[in-house]
């Protein structure tokens, strides 16, 4: 095994203390949603304050990869789904939940990491690889239709050389060209 593929296969520690990170940082979002929760409870009704816990819950759910009734995906059509709302209670009722549900799946979203020098010097030797393979097999394809060529030719001939024999089978050797 190579050490590019060592390690795909066993996370680093700063790649877990870093999902550790987010999912702290979901739960203080969480904690932020649910108090405002307690605030709706005291201005809304009920019913209001009781849609703002089903979105939280439906958001940890989705944002931790665990869903319970929809697909998973992190768009605001499954995250009605999960809380089993419609989604219009999401696009015009609970705008900011939604756009605390956008901010925390484009968190979660980790900017792509840089290559290392081990990995450029991979693929700066496969990309030479593929070139000389890809020139190698156009050589052998323009050989293949030059070979292809010279045996319709020779076939011709051996066709025009059986002809010529006539009935008695003897091969008359054709006359050699003046130089």
């Amino acid at each position: 095994m190579n050490p590019v593929q060592n390690a795909e296969a066993t996370p680093a520690p700063a790649i877990e203390e870093e999902r550790g990170d987010q999912a702290a940082a979901i739960a203080e979002t969480v904690g932020a949603v649910l108090a405002h929760a307690a605030d709706a409870l005291q201005q809304g009704t009920a019913a209001d304050a009781a849609e703002i816990q089903m979105i939280t819950n439906a958001m940890v759910r989705l944002l931790v990869g665990a869903p319970l009734r929809s697909d998973g995906h992190l768009t605001i059509k499954s995250l009605a789904e999960e809380a089993d709302l419609r989604r219009n209670k999401l696009t015009h009722k609970h705008t900011g939940l939604k756009d605390l549900f956008y901010a925390l799946v484009k968190a979660q979203q980790a900017p792509p990491r840089p290559f290392t020098d081990k990995e450029r010097e991979l693929s700066a030797k496969q990309k030479k690889d593929l070139a000389r393979v890809r020139a190698e097999r156009d050589s052998l394809r323009t050989l293949t239709q030059q070979m292809a060529r010279v045996i319709h030719v020779l076939e011709v001939e051996n066709h025009n050389l059986r002809q010529s024999a006539g009935i008695d089978g003897v091969v008359r050797v054709f006359p050699s060209p003046r130089r």
